[in-house]
C-alpha cells in the first residue's frame, strides 16, 4: 500500500524540466567558451594585445618626446601611464563586438531556450577580456622600462595602477556592451565605439599636461573622465596620488558600472523575450 502511495505521489510531483544552471557555473562556462574562441584567432590576439601597445608606445615616444619634453627619456616618465590607458580602452570594443556577433549569428536564439542564468552570456566575455587587458598592459610596461621609465611609486604603486586600469576598462566595457546588444552588425559596434572613445582619449591629459593648454580647453580636459582616471594612474605610479584623485577615479568606474550594467542586461533580456 505504501509503495503504491509513494509511486503515485512521485508521478504527480515529478518535474520533467531541466534544472537551471546557476550564475557562477554559467559564467564560468562562458569564460571558457570565450577562451576557446580566442585560441581560434591567436595571431589577431597577439597582434592586438602585444604588438599594438608596443608600436603605439614607440611611435608616441619618439614622435613627440623631443618636441614636448626635450627628450624621449624625459617624456616617457609622463607618457607611459597615459599610454596604458590609451592602449587598453580601445580593447573594450571587443566586449560589444563579441556579443553583437553572437546575436547576429543567431547563437543567442539558441541560448534563450537553454536553462541557465542568461546574463552569464554577457559577464563571461567581459571577465575574460581582463586577460587581454593584462597582457596589453604588461607589454607596454615592459617596453616602457626598456625606454627608461622608472615608477617612483615603486612596485606597489605600479601594481595598484595596473589593477585600477583593468577595473576602469571593465567599467567602460559595459558601455560598449550596451552598444553591442542594440547594434545590427559587429562593424557598427566598432565604428560607434571609436567615435565615442577617441575624441575622449585625445581631448585628455594622456599625451600632454593640461596645464599647458588654454584655460577654456583646460577646464574641458580636466572634466573628461579619461583625464580623471589618467591622473589617478599617474599619481599611483609616481607615488604622488592624492585621496581626491583616487576617489575620483573609482567614482568614475562605479558610475559607469552602476548605470550601464543594468541597462546592458535589461536590453539583452528584453531582446531575448521578443
Amino acid at each position: 500500500m505504501n509503495i503504491t502511495k509513494n509511486l503515485s505521489e512521485s508521478l504527480f510531483t515529478w518535474d520533467s524540466s531541466p534544472k537551471s544552471t546557476g550564475a557562477l557555473k554559467a559564467t564560468r562556462t562562458f569564460i571558457w567558451r570565450t577562451v576557446q574562441n580566442t585560441k581560434n584567432n591567436l595571431f589577431g590576439y597577439v597582434f592586438e594585445a602585444v604588438l599594438s601597445p608596443v608600436i603605439m608606445l614607440l611611435i608616441f615616444s619618439y614622435l613627440f618626446g623631443g618636441a614636448i619634453a626635450g627628450s624621449t627619456n624625459e617624456y616617457i616618465q609622463f607618457l607611459l601611464p597615459g599610454i596604458l590607458i590609451l592602449t587598453v580602452v580601445p580593447l573594450t570594443v571587443y566586449s560589444g563586438t563579441t556579443i553583437c556577433l553572437d546575436i547576429t549569428k543567431g547563437v543567442f536564439n539558441r541560448f534563450r531556450t537553454m536553462p541557465f542564468w542568461q546574463p552569464a552570456a554577457i559577464f563571461g566575455p567581459l571577465i575574460t577580456d581582463g586577460l587581454r587587458y593584462t597582457i596589453a598592459l604588461l607589454s607596454a610596461l615592459a617596453i616602457g622600462f626598456l625606454l627608461g621609465f622608472r615608477p617612483e611609486g615603486g612596485l606597489l604603486g605600479t601594481v595598484l595602477a595596473i589593477l585600477f586600469i583593468i577595473f576602469f576598462a571593465f567599467s567602460v566595457s559595459w558601455i560598449i556592451s550596451s552598444i553591442g546588444v542594440i547594434a545590427k552588425r559587429p562593424e557598427s559596434v566598432s565604428g560607434s565605439s571609436m567615435m565615442l572613445i577617441y575624441p575622449l582619449m585625445f581631448a585628455s591629459n594622456i599625451l600632454v599636461d593640461s596645464a599647458t593648454m588654454p584655460k577654456w580647453i583646460q577646464v574641458i580636459v580636466e572634466l573628461n573622465p579619461i583625464s580623471i582616471v589618467t591622473s589617478a594612474v599617474r599619481g599611483l605610479m609616481s607615488g604622488t596620488a592624492t585621496t581626491a584623485e583616487i576617489l575620483g577615479g573609482i567614482a568614475i568606474c562605479l558610475f559607469f558600472i552602476f548605470v550601464f550594467a543594468p541597462i546592458t542586461i535589461y536590453l539583452y533580456l528584453s531582446k531575448n523575450n521578443r
